[in-house]
């Protein structure tokens, strides 16, 4: 679809990615196609046929001043996730971004 991986990484349970994407890109078609061949990738090269990608997604939009630091931030997840779990990280980016929220969709 044209858009350009700037930073990829995450752990167990969630991943993380920086993607440059043009305005006219869709950002549930860029999801879809991501979802879709990552998941191929994973049962094809790993052998793991269960694989699958939950239902949903979180996105939000960087400005191009903060790149920098969510390229760390994504670089950093091994040892950020030694201290936050998932579920605590996602209500505290949700929350900084004043997004409402179900807690009963986190699980």
């Amino acid at each position: 679809l044209g858009g350009i991986a700037e930073e990829v990484g995450g752990v167990a349970d969630h991943v993380h990615l920086l993607i440059a994407l043009k305005s006219t890109h869709s950002l549930a078609d860029v999801m879809r196609e991501v979802k879709k061949s990552s998941s191929l990738w994973v049962h094809r090269e790993i052998g793991e046929p269960a694989f699958a990608w939950q239902e949903g997604y979180g996105a939000f939009t960087v400005s191009a001043t903060s790149c920098d630091k969510v390229r760390k931030y994504i670089a950093n997840q091994e040892a950020h996730h030694k201290t936050t779990s998932f579920r605590d990280e996602l209500v505290a980016i949700l929350e900084q971004a004043n997004v409402e929220y179900d807690v009963k969709y986190f699980d």
